[in-house]
C-alpha cells in the first residue's frame, strides 16, 4: 500500500495556491497517495496519513491559537508544531539577530520618533501577519507611529523597519530550501508603494521570476537555516524553508523574512528538479 500524504491548505489556498497543482502530481508520480485537505476540516482523520505537509494555510494569522492547537494534535506533521509556534510570530527575528545573523533593523512597539530606525521611510507591520496584511510603508514619522499605535492598542506587537530603497530596483530574493538543502531562488518584485497606506489586497505573487542567488545570499540563507535547530528544540529536520533577503544600504544581503510555516515555494518559477527534490524530501520524512 502506498504511503499517504496530506497537503494541508486552507479554504482559499485550495482554490488559488499555484504550488498545489504541481506538487500533488509530483508526489503521486513518486508513488505516494496524496490528499489535498483543509487544516480546519473537522472530518479529516489525521492519523491515517503517514505525513501531513503544511502548505497554504493562509488564514493562520488571524486564527493563530486555533491553528497551533491543531498543529500540536497532528501526528507526523512537517514542518513540526514547535517550528510553527516559533515561526508564526515574527518576534523570532530577535532570536536570529541575537545569533549574530544579519537581520533588517527592527524596533518593537515604538512610541516616540526617537525610537524609530534611522531612515527616510519606514515599514510598519504586526508581528503576526501573512500576505502583507496590516502592513504599510510610511515617509512621515507621525504616520508610522500612529500605525504602530493602532496595532499595539489592538493587543498586537508592532514592528518598525527602515524601508530599504534598493528593494525598488532589485526587489527581494527568496531562497528556497527543500529537505535541508538549497533548491532555487526567485526574485519578488517590490510590494509596498509609497503613499498607499495600509492595503489588504496586495498580490505577493504578481511579479515573480527565477533568480540566480549570489554566493553571499546563499551563505546568509544557509546560516539562517543552520541556526533554527539550536533555537527551536524539535525543529530538525526542516522539510522546507524560505529565506527572503533584501540588500541593505551597502548592498549586503540581510534577512527580511524567514518562512517555515506556509511559504509559497514558487514551484511555477522553479526548475523542474525542485519537484523531484520535494518528492524525495517528503519520502525521506516518511521513512525517518
Amino acid at each position: 500500500m502506498s504511503a499517504r500524504v496530506a497537503l494541508v491548505s486552507s479554504e482559499r489556498g485550495l482554490r488559488v495556491d499555484p504550488d498545489l497543482p504541481l506538487a500533488a502530481p509530483a508526489l503521486r508520480e513518486a508513488g505516494l497517495a496524496v490528499d489535498l485537505v483543509r487544516w480546519d476540516d473537522p472530518a479529516v482523520d489525521w492519523a491515517r496519513f503517514d505525513l501531513a505537509v503544511v502548505r497554504s494555510c493562509w488564514d493562520y494569522a488571524w486564527r493563530r491559537a486555533e491553528f497551533l492547537a491543531w498543529a500540536e494534535a497532528v501526528p507526523r506533521l512537517r514542518n513540526p508544531a514547535p517550528v510553527l509556534r516559533w515561526n508564526t510570530d515574527k518576534a523570532h527575528l530577535r532570536d536570529l539577530e541575537r545569533c549574530g545573523l544579519p537581520v533588517v533593523p527592527t524596533v518593537w512597539d515604538p512610541t516616540t520618533a526617537g525610537e524609530l530606525p534611522d531612515a527616510g521611510e519606514w515599514v510598519v507591520k504586526p508581528s503576526v501577519s501573512a500576505g502583507s496584511r496590516d502592513t504599510a510603508r510610511w515617509s512621515d514619522a507621525g504616520d508610522a507611529l500612529a500605525h504602530a499605535g493602532e496595532l499595539t492598542s489592538a493587543g498586537r506587537t508592532a514592528m518598525v523597519q527602515p524601508y530599504l530603497s534598493r528593494v525598488d530596483d532589485a526587489g527581494e530574493t527568496a531562497l528556497l530550501f527543500i529537505g535541508g538543502r538549497f533548491s532555487h531562488a526567485v526574485r519578488k518584485g517590490p510590494l509596498l508603494a509609497r503613499g498607499e497606506g495600509v492595503r489588504q489586497d496586495r498580490d505577493s505573487r504578481g511579479d515573480l521570476r527565477p533568480a540566480e542567488a549570489t554566493p553571499e545570499q546563499r551563505e546568509v540563507a544557509q546560516a539562517v537555516c543552520d541556526a533554527v535547530p539550536s533555537l527551536v528544540p524539535g525543529a530538525a529536520p526542516l522539510l522546507y524553508a524560505r529565506i527572503d533577503l533584501v540588500a541593505d544600504t551597502d548592498g549586503r544581503p540581510v534577512l527580511l523574512e524567514l518562512e517555515l510555516t506556509e511559504p509559497s515555494l514558487f514551484l511555477p518559477q522553479a526548475p523542474p528538479e525542485a519537484l523531484t527534490r520535494l518528492a524525495r524530501a517528503v519520502g525521506d520524512a516518511i521513512a525517518a
